[in-house]
């Protein structure tokens, strides 16, 4: 067998494969000739050609509707593609797995006057459930890219509904020197009900793992509760982050720089659920392990690629997965792997229970989190992105909101407001200075109610920026990207009614935290802790330095 040397076109045909996408309609083209040439070459596709892309669109309908299972319909550049728009809207309508795949040219050749040329990507896009554009692969991120497009297009149209798939590539066309496909990664999907023992079954792997893991991203509060947490660290090693539990993170990504190429820390299988992570380096680390099993549970429909192995997705609560996973290590056994994480882990949080830093930023949250604590009654904290959130990930013990889906600096104060407004809880929100001058128009609203508190980390500047090797190096750093200033928040809050108070000291800032946090009162209160950016970025170094210091031995 020989295959086509166009290395989207391998990826694709190995994860149709993969699929069991075994029928393919093939219509007459030179651009398409590639992909219908491997397709025919694929012993275990059955290739019919018809002429008429129209036509060819609804034969392939017709198998789709009797085999109950994705079928290919392949066509060449330019309008032969919007030909199979009445096929796809059909199929659209009666959730029909129609696979549409058109071959097309370079996107430097759109709109060059070149022959059978349209803007192909999206074309179809008000009829299909999903489009991908598997572009030329030139390295490994791009490779991934195109396998991962391949595999979300093929899960889709096997929950029942036409995708379009679009496949760029340069000329020449005709050279079948590849001797055998690619051998590639396919992602499974699955959708459990709250059948609790079907859990169970699709959870099996993870017991039968010697060193399992579970990665939990952003959650609601409520869902990892403490009598939960505790029956899965046993025999599970568990890293979270406080935006994923109710007791606060367990201070993973201080370990990681120590661990990351130690193998008794790695794992062999891992879980991954929730929304986005704070951490750059598990995502990292993770997407090294290219061995290792990984499966996403998934609250909704989409496929979410994070560490870049992902091999089954499994739709389902993230609660109902927690509840199963408790019951499969429901008898303790004390991994050793969990508790080679743990011990270590308690460790760091030990060091970070006990420090004392100095006036900084990292002072000013480490108080409010644990004046927040010691309240007798419930706090709601919402975080702002960038500096503030890594240092709850450091010194929260209870849950974290922040406005993570994006990750971006706005509206952070506008959200603890809404949330304010409609609970009785205390509701603090701690944010950093261009983060809240953002967003100052938040306090211009009449509906402000005292039980919102703000912790305002003024430095002057973005100081997560001073923390960014290498950009030391650019002149530009402190004036234009991070953005550095002199403002102060005290006219604002006059302006709109809402008390304020300054810290610039550690004594300041004792007694502000609890002026803040614990005092009651009808109007908002905001604490601008004003501090220095440099002496904030040495503070952190210190505190870090100390703890890799008392972990050397790893």
């Amino acid at each position: 067998m020989s295959y086509s040397d166009k290395e989207n076109i391998n990826i694709l045909c190995a994860v149709m494969l993969g699929h069991g996408v075994t029928h393919a309609v093939v219509c007459p083209g030179s651009r398409n000739a590639p992909i219908v040439h491997n397709l025919n070459e694929c012993p275990q596709v059955k290739c019919y050609p018809v002429t008429d892309e129209r036509s060819a669109g609804f034969f392939a309908l017709g198998m789709a509707e009797q085999l109950q299972e994705p079928v290919a319909v392949v066509v060449t550049s330019g309008t032969a593609l919007l030909n199979l728009a009445p096929a796809v809207a059909e199929a659209r309508h009666r959730h029909l797995p129609l696979v549409a795949i058109s071959a097309d040219r370079p996107m430097a050749h759109i709109g060059q006057q070149m022959g059978q040329t349209i803007d192909q990507p999206g074309a179809l896009s008000r009829f299909t459930m999903m489009d991908v554009n598997l572009v030329e692969p030139h390295d490994d991120l791009t490779r991934w890219h195109c396998n991962r497009l391949a595999n979300e297009a093929l899960l889709v149209a096997r929950r029942g509904g036409p995708v379009h798939i679009n496949v760029p590539y340069d000329e020449p066309l005709f050279n079948f020197t590849v001797t055998a496909l690619p051998v590639e990664r396919i992602i499974t999907s699955m959708t459990v009900s709250v059948d609790e023992m079907a859990l169970l079954e699709v959870m099996k792997p993870v017991k039968m793992a010697q060193k399992p893991m579970l990665v939990i991203g952003q959650l609601d509060r409520g869902i990892l509760t403490y009598e939960l947490m505790n029956h899965l660290v046993p025999d599970l090693a568990v890293l979270v982050e406080s935006l994923g539990s109710d007791v606060g993170g367990n201070q993973f990504d201080e370990l990681l720089p120590l661990v990351e190429h130690n193998p008794d820390f790695a794992p062999d299988f891992v879980i991954y659920m929730g929304g986005t992570l704070v951490s750059k380096r598990v995502k990292a680390y993770l997407r090294r392990l290219a061995d290792v099993p990984m499966i996403q549970i998934s609250a909704d429909d989409e496929v979410h690629d994070t560490f870049g192995h992902l091999t089954q997705v499994i739709h389902c609560a993230p609660d109902a997965a927690l509840h199963a996973l408790e019951k499969l290590f429901g008898i303790a056994t004390c991994n050793p792997f969990a508790r080679l994480w743990y011990e270590t882990l308690d460790q760091i949080a030990w060091h970070f229970d006990y420090l004392r830093p100095d006036f900084s930023q990292m002072l000013a949250v480490k108080c409010a989190l644990r004046s927040a604590t010691e309240l007798n009654e419930p706090v709601v904290l919402h975080f702002a992105n960038s500096q503030p959130v890594r240092l709850a990930n450091l010194f929260a013990r209870q849950h974290v909101r922040c406005n993570r889906g994006v990750n971006g600096i706005e509206g952070t104060v506008s959200a603890a407001a809404g949330c304010a407004a409609v609970t009785d809880e205390r509701v603090l929100c701690v944010t950093g200075d261009l983060s809240f001058f953002y967003d100052q128009n938040a306090l211009w609203n009449s509906n402000l109610r005292g039980n919102l508190r703000i912790l305002l980390l003024n430095n002057g500047g973005g100081g997560i920026f001073a923390q960014l090797p290498g950009l030391e190096a650019s002149p530009a750093r402190d004036t234009m990207i991070a953005a550095g200033h002199t403002t102060h928040a005290r006219g604002c809050c006059e302006q709109h009614g809402v008390e304020y108070r300054a810290a610039h000291g550690s004594e300041d800032l004792y007694s502000g935290i609890t002026w803040l946090v614990q005092d009651g009162s009808d109007r908002p209160r905001l604490l601008e802790v004003v501090t220095d950016v440099a002496h904030d970025r040495h503070v952190w170094q210190q505190a870090v330095e100390a703890l890799h210091h008392k972990l050397n031995y790893l």
